[in-house]
């Protein structure tokens, strides 16, 4: 057999694999395409939430209080796709914001949505000065928006509300988003630190959803019993450091999850957890 002939039989296989390699990378994302996924991650006494929607946009909610995310973030993405398509800052506070100069500084970021609140911290000022070098799209709210995302899915930010907001508050919890995501027939909230949640509650604003993700890690100061009760969550997710300094969570935040018979998920005992979701029901991943 001459060498022409063993080459062009070497080019024959290569293309097999080639196409074999293809068709399995093209059935696997197809396979994902009805699929969303939610990635509560475990940054310490922090919060930070991946959203990976059916559409295959990446949507990160806050960055924790250090650079874990990005090792994180790392691990989540896939290889060919590391844009994050929209990070959502749901308040200016370490815990929370962090994480996130250290991922605009790493990963393309399109756009970003934060409260229209000012903060001197050196962290935040250093936030806004990345953003307004790298030039990105940054819009902040004080009254509700909705994002549509396609395939039936969408962002709604249920708070800041501008008619409610105490003039010259100089609790930043008072402004941080609360974000629904809503998925076809199901729906995840993101409480961020928000604390004063009778204020949605008396407007009758649907909160019911499979997935809570409960606001202030799980503290005393937010998590009313009527609160949970209009959300009725199958899912609690609580993003808290391991013996944290705090106490979190308080033991009422688990009484009143307890009482509504929600499964909680903790990520000190847990780490990581994530959660899939069809348009119809979500289930644990991790």
């Amino acid at each position: 057999m001459s060498s022409l002939v063993k080459r062009h039989i070497f080019i024959f296989y290569l293309l097999i694999i080639f196409v074999i390699f293809f068709l399995t990378w093209f059935l696997f994302v197809q396979s994902q395409a009805n699929f969303l996924e939610i990635n509560f991650f475990y940054v310490g006494q922090g919060d930070s939430t991946l959203i990976r929607t059916a559409s295959r946009q990446n949507i990160l909610i806050d960055g924790g209080p250090d650079n874990a995310v990005v090792y994180k973030l790392g691990k989540a993405l896939s290889f060919y796709d590391r844009q994050i398509d929209l990070i959502i800052l749901t308040h200016p506070q370490t815990d929370h914001l962090t994480g996130l100069i250290e991922v605009i500084k790493r990963f393309p970021v399109g756009a970003i949505i934060a409260p229209d609140v000012d903060s001197d911290s050196a962290v935040y000022q250093t936030f806004l000065a990345i953003i307004k070098q790298k030039k990105i799209k940054t819009v902040f709210i004080r009254n509700p928006l909705i994002i549509p995302l396609g395939n039936e899915t969408r962002l709604v930010f249920l708070w800041p509300q501008e008619k409610y907001l105490e003039k010259n508050s100089e609790n930043l919890n008072d402004y941080s988003l609360v974000t629904k995501l809503i998925y076809r027939k199901t729906s995840a909230i993101f409480m961020g630190d928000f604390e004063k949640e009778e204020l949605l509650v008396k407007q009758n604003l649907d909160l019911n959803s499979e997935i809570l993700k409960n606001g202030h890690h799980g503290a005393a100061d937010a998590n009313d019993y009527k609160f949970i009760k209009a959300v009725s969550p199958i899912y609690a997710v609580i993003s808290v450091g391991e013996n944290n300094r705090y106490g979190h969570p308080h033991p009422q935040t688990l009484e009143n999850l307890n009482r509504l018979n929600s499964n909680i998920f903790r990520t000190d005992l847990i780490g990581d957890i994530i959660f899939a979701g069809n348009g119809q029901i979500f289930w644990p991943t991790w």
